[in-house]
C-alpha cells in the first residue's frame, strides 16, 4: 500500500477501532467487499448479524453530500421500497467521523443478481425505478451535483489531457474526438427540455440484489440530478434489438407508476458516452491507490487508449443514429 495514500490507514486494528467507536463491538471478522471508490467491509459483531461499514474516501463528497445520500435512501425506504439505508445511532445520526474518515454503517443484506434474460424481471425492475423517481421527483437536492456534459465530459477530457495519461502520439486523436463528441452532446442536452430528478445514477445490475422475486438496490453513492433516463439505460445489454425489447418491457412495467418522456430516450448514447469519458478518467485520477493498478492493469497501456479512442469514434456514428426504438 502507498504510505501517502489515506487509505494506507486501514488496518484491521484500525478498522476494528472505528467500529467500536461507534459504539458496537466487534468479533475480529473482517471481510472486504468489492469497491473502489470507498472501501466497504463486513464486520463481525459480538452476538449479533454482522453489519457492512462504508469508509468514504477522505475529500470526494463533503459531509453535507454524503447526508443528503443518506437522506434520500431513508426517504425511499419511508415509502416502502428496498433499498439499504444506513443505520441510525441513538442521536439519528448516518454518518460519524473517525480520523480522517467519513463512516456509514449498514446492515447485511443478501441476494443475487437480477436475470437480465428474463423480460418479467426488467418489468419489475421498470416498476420499482418509476417508485423511485416518484420519490425523486417530490424534491431537489441542495448539496449534490447534476449529470452534466461539463462534470461528467468535458472535467473528465481536461484532466487527461492536462496530466498526461494518454500516449504522446494519440493525444491529437483522443483530443479532437472527445471535442467533437462534446460539441453533438451538449447539443442534445440543450435540446432537452424535460424533467430533471433525485436519481440512483448508478443504476446498473451490479447495483441491484434480487430476493424474493424482488429488486433491493444498493449503493446511493452516486446519487445525483438528471433525466430519468439514466436509471434506465444501463439496465440494458446485447444488440440495439435486444435493447429494444429491453427498453419496451422496463417501460412497460414504468409506465404502471409514472408517465415516461420517450424525448429522453434520445439522451441514451450521449450518456453512455458521458459514463466512458468520466470512467477513463476516474481511473486515472485514482491511479495513486494501489487498489486501481492491481483492479485495472490493462489502463495506462497505448493498446488500451488506442481502444478507447476507437469506442469514442463508435459514439459519434450512436449518437448521430435515430434513437433507441421500442419493439417487441
Amino acid at each position: 500500500m502507498n504510505a501517502d495514500h489515506p487509505y494506507s490507514i486501514l488496518t484491521p486494528d484500525f478498522i476494528i477501532d472505528a467500529i467500536e467507536a461507534a459504539g458496537y463491538f466487534c468479533d475480529a471478522r473482517i471481510l472486504e467487499l468489492n469497491s473502489y471508490e470507498n472501501r466497504v467491509y463486513q464486520i463481525g459483531i459480538e452476538d449479533s448479524e454482522p453489519l457492512v461499514a462504508k469508509i468514504y474516501r477522505p475529500g470526494r463528497w463533503t459531509l453535507d453530500q454524503i447526508l443528503e445520500e443518506h437522506s434520500f435512501t431513508h426517504e425511499l425506504a419511508d415509502h416502502d421500497l428496498s433499498v439499504v439505508a444506513p443505520l441510525r445511532n441513538e442521536n439519528g445520526d448516518t454518518c460519524y467521523q473517525y480520523d480522517k474518515f467519513y463512516i456509514a454503517l449498514f446492515p447485511r443484506r443478501g441476494g443475487r443478481a437480477p436475470a437480465v434474460d428474463d423480460l418479467n424481471c426488467l418489468e419489475v425492475l421498470g416498476r420499482f425505478i418509476a417508485r423511485l423517481h416518484n420519490v425523486g421527483s417530490a424534491a431537489k437536492f441542495k448539496y449534490r451535483p447534476d449529470i452534466t456534459p461539463a462534470d461528467y465530459g468535458t472535467a473528465s477530457r481536461s484532466w487527461l489531457l492536462e496530466n498526461n495519461f494518454i500516449p504522446a502520439e494519440l493525444v491529437d486523436a483522443y483530443s479532437s474526438v472527445s471535442e467533437n463528441l462534446l460539441r453533438m452532446i451538449e447539443d442534445k442536452f440543450a435540446a432537452f427540455h424535460g424533467q430533471q430528478l433525485r436519481l440512483h445514477a448508478d443504476c446498473h445490475m451490479g447495483n441491484v440484489l434480487w430476493r424474493d422475486e424482488q429488486p433491493h438496490f444498493v449503493d446511493f453513492d452516486d446519487a445525483r440530478t438528471g433525466p430519468a433516463i439514466q436509471d434506465l439505460w444501463m439496465l440494458l445489454s446485447g444488440d440495439e434489438t435486444s435493447q429494444a425489447i429491453q427498453m419496451k418491457h422496463i417501460l412497460m412495467g414504468y409506465r404502471d407508476f409514472r408517465d415516461f418522456d420517450p424525448s429522453e430516450l434520445q439522451l441514451i448514447e450521449p450518456l453512455r458516452t458521458l459514463r466512458m469519458m468520466y470512467h477513463a478518467a476516474w481511473i486515472a485520477r485514482r491511479w495513486d491507490d494501489p487498489a486501481f493498478p492491481r483492479a485495472f492493469p490493462f489502463f495506462n497501456t497505448q493498446k488500451y487508449w488506442s481502444e478507447h479512442i476507437l469506442e469514442l469514434r463508435e459514439q459519434w456514428a450512436a449518437i448521430e443514429a435515430p434513437a433507441l426504438a421500442l419493439i417487441g
